[in-house]
């Protein structure tokens, strides 16, 4: 076999090693972002997205959430203005998570038959900028 043929044969094992990898792992961690909305005509569609790993955009809805400190979950709304979904989450939220109105978040999980989005993980997004308060 010439030299050349053997890194040709070389070359092309390593490539097609690495894409199947990359097939692999974006298939495994790869997951659907989706508003409320989108999410609701998905599930009516294809029932097959209940219990299905993916993430939410959203805001949520001002007054909606109900802290657990005992067992440290935390029960709220989400919307994006045309489709509401309750989520519940286990774990501490991050700092920037608020009783505060107009907060987005994104969360991650899995939206059960019951209707609840049961989040694995709670993401909020933070303003472009911080303004300081007014001085009186």
């Amino acid at each position: 076999m010439k030299p050349g043929t053997k890194f040709l044969l070389g070359a092309t094992i390593i490539v097609g090693s690495v894409a199947l990898l990359m097939a692999q792992g974006v298939k495994q961690f790869g997951q659907y972002s989706l508003t409320p909305t989108e999410l609701a005509a998905k599930t009516a569609a294809d029932p097959t997205f209940y219990d299905l790993g993916l993430k939410m955009n959203a805001k949520v809805v001002p007054g909606s959430v109900r802290r657990d400190a005992a067992s440290q979950t935390i029960d709220f709304r989400v919307t994006d203005g045309a489709q509401t979904y309750p989520v519940t989450y286990r774990g501490l939220v991050p700092d920037t998570f608020t009783d505060a109105d107009d907060i987005e978040v994104i969360v991650e999980g899995r939206l059960g038959r019951d209707g609840v989005f049961h989040a694995t993980d709670v993401l909020a997004k933070c303003g472009s900028r911080y303004e300081a308060v007014p001085k009186a």
